[in-house]
């Protein structure tokens, strides 16, 4: 998914360090991010609280990123 990758690069982050925060392997993450795999709900709900933004902008739903409130 390019949002996760771009959120990812705009923290100056690698693939290991979100996928240890998420408590996964970086092969995993990667598939994430290639959309190779879907990301369970729990995980995104993590993501979005970890880059303090919607889901609706990390799925692409919005082009808006919205801080949570």
């Amino acid at each position: 998914m390019n949002r996760l990758k771009d959120l990812r690069e705009d923290n100056d982050l690698k693939q290991a360090e979100i996928a240890k925060i998420l408590n996964i392997s970086q092969t995993n993450y990667s598939k994430y991010e290639l959309e190779k795999i879907n990301i369970p709900i729990d995980t995104l709900k993590k993501l979005a609280i970890f880059y303090n933004t919607s889901l609706d902008y990390i799925l692409g739903l919005t082009n808006k990123k919205r801080k949570l409130k």
